[in-house]
């Protein structure tokens, strides 16, 4: 996957330079907003993977969960930086909306075209990422050739109609587009930084799949949040009886339904009673073990 990215990269880095030129030369903002917004993909695609390199560091001394969130951390960068250039782009184009500017469109076209085929190859060589940043990747990859396409068509229709100020305005269609994913992107992040359950588990559901298990009277404590929003952790407390072995693997099982790979299990017997002092809410009384006595 790496070397996809830096094929990505690469094929970027050089396409936004030659797109500064495509867009000085034919006058058109659409192709130039299109460089601004390759030469900052290429920026966090270059980002992404260094930061992927790192992410898939085994766990050591210092990270006890591995380098996984560096991989976020990339996609944040990346997410900020499409931000900011859509919204300069869009500040960029409603000028030109008043005051419109001569444009090559047979220039525009071939640029278009070449856009087109680059940034699908580009696409195509990156989409099989799994994780939040080869997905961002990967998106910045798509929008590059919808953007392209965008750009194709309205140089053909402005070519036939001579109406230029679609140029501007197919610039800013693209830039909201991308200013609206990448919004996305940060709420998705923004879930992972503040501990969100992970959209895969359900705190209720995971319960009564608990209780439902041999020997499990109670679980409380039950906390789980993401990694990257691929790897989830968990931890929970639960009260057992019986085959202390069998039931720990039981549990561990059920929770690897719900996307949930790493789990640790604190197990307290009938008679014990819990210390934390913070307990879910769910929980307020331990020791009511509901009608869940099999």
């Amino acid at each position: 996957m790496r070397k996809n990215i830096l094929v990505a990269f690469l094929l970027n880095l050089f396409f936004s330079v030659f797109e500064l030129v495509g867009g000085i030369v034919t006058g058109s903002v659409a192709i130039l907003s299109d460089s601004l917004h390759d030469f900052g993909d290429s920026l966090s695609i270059g980002l992404a993977v260094l930061l992927e390199k790192k992410s898939t560091k085994k766990p050591d001394s210092k990270y006890t969960y591995g380098y996984i969130r560096y991989s976020v951390l990339g996609s944040v960068i990346t997410t900020v930086i499409l931000l900011v250039g859509s919204v300069l782009v869009i500040v960029s184009s409603l000028g030109r909306i008043l005051n419109p500017v001569e444009i090559n469109y047979s220039g525009m076209i071939i640029f278009a075209v070449i856009g087109v085929v680059v940034n699908f190859a580009a696409a195509f060589v990156t989409h099989s990422g799994h994780s939040l940043n080869e997905k961002a990747v990967n998106l910045h990859m798509l929008e590059d050739v919808l953007g392209w396409v965008v750009v194709l068509i309205g140089a053909v229709v402005m070519k036939f109609t001579d109406i230029s100020v679609l140029d501007p305005i197919l610039s800013i269609a693209v830039s909201v587009f991308i200013l609206i994913n990448a919004i996305k992107n940060l709420l998705e992040v923004l879930d992972i930084f503040t501990l969100k359950i992970p959209k895969t588990a359900d705190i209720e559901e995971i319960k009564e799949h608990l209780l439902e298990i041999d020997g499990v009277l109670d679980a409380h404590h039950i906390h789980i949040s993401s990694l990257d929003s691929i790897n989830s952790v968990a931890t929970l407390h639960i009260v057992a009886d019986g085959d202390l072995k069998e039931i720990k693997h039981n549990v561990k099982h059920t929770l690897e339904h719900f996307g949930i790979n790493h789990t640790t299990v604190e197990i307290e017997t009938p008679d014990e009673h819990c210390h934390d002092t913070v307990c879910c809410p769910a929980h307020e009384e331990h020791h009511h073990h509901h009608h869940h006595h099999h």
